[in-house]
């Protein structure tokens, strides 16, 4: 979809005016024709660029001025909301220390308004956050166009226009975290649950079921939204203003430069596979360094994936890590404290000490860093279910590889802190990954269901399921092309739009309706009512503009509305025919969804590249004459024709396939249809790692199926010897058929054997062989059928006269027969 079309029709009713004119500003870009109809468009002209630039200029006044109102608004509003929510939960408290007091009934109602009062901040929030977006890129998008129409450079004066104007900037965290506090006391009626807040912080092992999922730009706000009317925000110091430090994370994994060989066991997922990292909370002062060790572990050995962690002073970490400093000197403090007992501190000394023996034996060096904004929600002290955001993901080479000091003798770099993006740095030492991480931790019991909201989020269409999704092997993957070849499954999936149409309602509602915010719900009647519902009529647009513009306007998104309205039917009545009233997603817990999946058709919500469709082309074509419009109209009717052939093909029954594993089809454990994806080639001289899940009942399955056919051949060859010592000719026949059958039988099944248990051993996902067996069982009952074809045959040609073996034939002539030298 072009994103003028998609423009119309996600913009939100109420802003209707204030958005871009994204077609106006098209519009300006179109020269007309020489003569008339016919020829070439106009030259474009000094005077033409000064007369965009204005209206380019004046929509950006409009965009940013209404932004920043909007936003004034709304901190205004929650600081109102906040003086409200104290009285209310002052009045809850004073009723709760008067015990012998009634229950004052007008409470509930002033928690319900207030509930109701903030679920409309809310969504106001994700309003303007939409709202932004959409103009941000719409701006980025007729830039573009103008420099390729018009052959000159206005990105670079633009962006400095832009950067002086910046309504794309403004950060919605402190809005979300001061939300959630104030949510949180509503929902809970003034008596939030208790518990440590910086429980994550303080841990020293964790073991949960984790899910990860990536989440485009344009979505990020409004999954907070989501998850914070169901979650509050973690925070670790609630006693001191939010910042931005507060929820940065850095983290510098170590490997062997030579063998990388925590890379490849962390990507192969093989047993015990570690992970090595140094991470810090807050900014580069944080003096307090973590050292953790993460250890994957198979499911079938009973055990769970463990990361452990211990911490040091910075000041320490190098004398440490070079084995300078022992293990009794790091704790010497901390024993002398006494604030942890004796065995808590063994069990760390303990965990020192190996992750110290494997950096020096190994020969381990920092090689990546990951630096990112995490947003946690969970309730302080339960950790059952705990979801993290992890936005700005940056992740930088921490290596003195390629006659480089990045660290020198230091176990991190110093010219980077957390000042992302990082501009400072060179293109080759930093990867800016396009989406943020969407980690899902649950902690439920055996056959427990996560909870419901839980899985419509992960089910959405506003996040795209990517297991086993690593920062440390997308980073090290992606800054060292030229020293690993060995590369994750999604690693192909980075230059795919990963966002999705929305098919079902879900997501930010205002309370007491369903209704939509966008141009959908602009009434057909007439303008002034329009303008009516939405309680203001057109205001200043920051340019002049006439009558004509705003019905040219109003008609496009009048017509948004019906296509919308048509799309969201034809969705419904798929849905219902399929028995499943929620649209494809993705599933909670999904496991290696890439390896033999079909080719699917992708639906994209515009293209980012081409805003001019074919069908404008050919009447572009068309009006301006010339030889060029006779082939652009024979390829438009040849993939009309092509198109139509397609759609007979796919209306005619055909047999019921069963649906591949992760393929179109496949429904997940709530019951929806997974999201099929594409199969990738891997780079020049690269390869891609499809993980495979590995067991011992895997082994015993392969082992059990040659131990089956062995079985068969057996009886085959018992029966070919029983009919060579007790049977006639004919018999020996059938016994040569049955043990040439006998013979094949059991040298397929050694061979087939041998390449699945090497198949296994590599953890190669049916790449170059299979795990089922296509040709063995056909074969064999082909070989069985014609063992005893020939046995019938010659048995029903020469019936019951068949000689024994070993008797010499005869031919009768009346009265005498003559024996005949030699047999049969």
């Amino acid at each position: 979809m072009r994103f003028g079309q998609q423009l119309k029709q996600s913009l939100i009713k109420d802003y209707y005016w204030h958005y871009i004119d994204y077609d106006g500003l098209k519009e300006s870009l179109k020269k007309p024709f020489e003569n008339g109809h016919d020829g070439e468009r106009e030259a474009w002209t000094d005077d033409d660029e000064a007369a965009f630039i204005r209206q380019l200029e004046g929509e950006l006044d409009k965009v940013f001025m209404f932004q920043k109102l909007k936003s004034k608004e709304i901190i205004g509003r929650i600081k109102s909301s906040e003086d409200e929510v104290k009285q209310v939960v002052d009045r809850q408290e004073e009723l709760n220390r008067a015990s012998d007091a009634d229950t004052d009934e007008s409470l509930e109602e002033d928690f319900q308004l207030l509930e109701a009062d903030l679920s409309d901040i809310i969504a106001d929030v994700h309003d303007l956050a939409k709202y932004t977006q959409l103009n941000y890129t719409g701006f980025q998008k007729i830039i573009k166009k103008h420099d390729k129409q018009t052959s000159i450079a206005l990105r670079p004066t633009f962006a400095t226009r832009l950067k002086a104007k910046p309504f794309f900037q403004d950060n919605y965290d402190a809005f979300i975290v001061t939300l959630s506090r104030l949510y949180d006391l509503v929902r809970t009626r003034g008596q939030p649950i208790k518990g440590d807040s910086s429980a994550g912080e303080k841990q020293q092992n964790f073991v949960r079921q984790t899910t990860k999922y990536w989440v485009h730009a344009d979505n990020i706000t409004e999954v907070k939204l989501i998850i914070l009317k169901h979650l509050p925000v973690l925070v670790f110091n609630p006693n001191k203003e939010f910042e931005d430090k507060d929820s940065a994370i850095t983290s510098i994994y170590y490997d062997n430069t030579d063998t990388w060989e925590l890379y490849e066991g962390r990507l192969k997922k093989t047993e015990g596979a570690e992970a090595i990292r140094l991470r810090w909370y807050g900014g580069m002062e944080n003096e307090t360094i973590f050292v953790e060790r993460k250890t994957h572990r198979e499911d079938w050995t009973g055990e769970k994936s463990v990361k452990a962690r211990f911490n040091l002073k910075e000041k320490n970490v190098n004398a440490f890590m070079a084995g300078k400093m022992t293990v009794e000197e790091a704790f010497a403090k901390m024993r002398k404290e006494g604030k942890k007992g004796e065995k808590e501190i063994a069990d760390l000394e303990q965990l020192a000490r190996e992750i110290q023996y494997r950096v020096i034996t190994r020969k381990l060096v920092p090689v990546t860093r990951s630096f990112y904004h995490r947003t946690a929600f969970q309730l302080p002290g339960d950790a059952r279910v705990r979801i993290s955001l992890d936005t700005e993901l940056t992740m930088t080479r921490e290596d003195n590889l390629d006659g480089r000091k990045r660290t020198g003798a230091n176990w991190r770099r110093m010219d980077i802190g957390i000042d992302w993006p990082f501009q400072q740095l060179p293109a080759e030492d930093v990867e800016r990954f396009p989406y943020a991480v969407l980690e899902v931790k649950l902690q439920t019991q055996a056959g427990q269901e996560p909870p419901q909201w839980v899985r419509d989020l992960t089910a959405s269409h506003l996040v795209e399921a990517v297991p086993k999704f690593s920062k440390f092997i997308h980073g090290t993957a992606t800054l060292f092309p030229n020293r690993i070849n060995l590369l994750p499954y999604w690693f192909p999936q980075m230059d795919i739009d990963i966002r999705k149409p929305v098919t079902h309602r879900f997501g930010i509602e205002r309370p007491g309706t369903t209704a939509s915010y966008t141009t959908s719900d602009v009434d057909d009647d007439s303008e002034d009512e329009f303008a009516q519902q939405t309680g203001q009529g057109p205001p200043p647009r920051g340019i002049e503009q006439d009558e004509d513009e705003g019905h040219r306007r109003l008609h496009a998104a009048r017509d948004a509305l019906e296509q919308t309205a048509a799309e969201r039917e034809r969705d419904e009545a798929d849905a219902t025919a399929n028995g499943d009233a929620r649209a494809p997603g993705n599933s909670l817990d999904v496991e290696e969804r890439i390896a033999q999946q079909p080719l699917v058709d992708e639906e994209y919500l515009y293209d980012t590249d081409e805003e001019e469709s074919p069908d404008d082309k050919l009447e572009e074509a068309r009006r301006s004459g010339g030889l060029h419009y006779y082939p652009l109209l024979l390829q438009h009717h040849v993939l009309k024709a092509g198109h139509a052939i397609t759609d007979i093909f796919h209306k005619l029954p055909t047999t019921t396939h069963l649906p591949q594993r992760g393929g179109m089809g496949q429904v997940n454990p709530q019951g929806q249809p997974i999201q099929g994806t594409k199969r990738f080639k891997a780079p020049p001289g690269k390869k891609i790692h499809v993980p495979v899940r590995v067991e011992p009942k895997v082994y015993f399955a392969t082992e059990r199926t040659f131990l089956s056919w062995l079985e068969f051949s057996i009886i085959l060859g018992s029966i070919a010897a029983t009919l060579v010592n007790f049977g006639d000719n004919v018999s020996l026949a059938s016994a040569w058929g049955f043990t040439v059958v006998a013979v094949a039988a059991l040298l397929y099944s050694v061979v087939i054997y041998a390449l699945r248990v090497s198949m296994i051993r590599k953890r190669r996902a049916q790449v170059g062989g299979r795990y089922y067996d296509k040709w063995g069982t056909s074969l064999l009952c082909v070989g069985l059928l014609a063992a005893t074809a020939v046995s019938f045959g010659i048995r029903l040609k020469y019936g019951s006269d068949v000689p024994l073996k070993g008797d010499k034939p005869s031919i009768q002539f009346g009265e005498k027969k003559m024996v005949v030298q030699g047999s049969f």
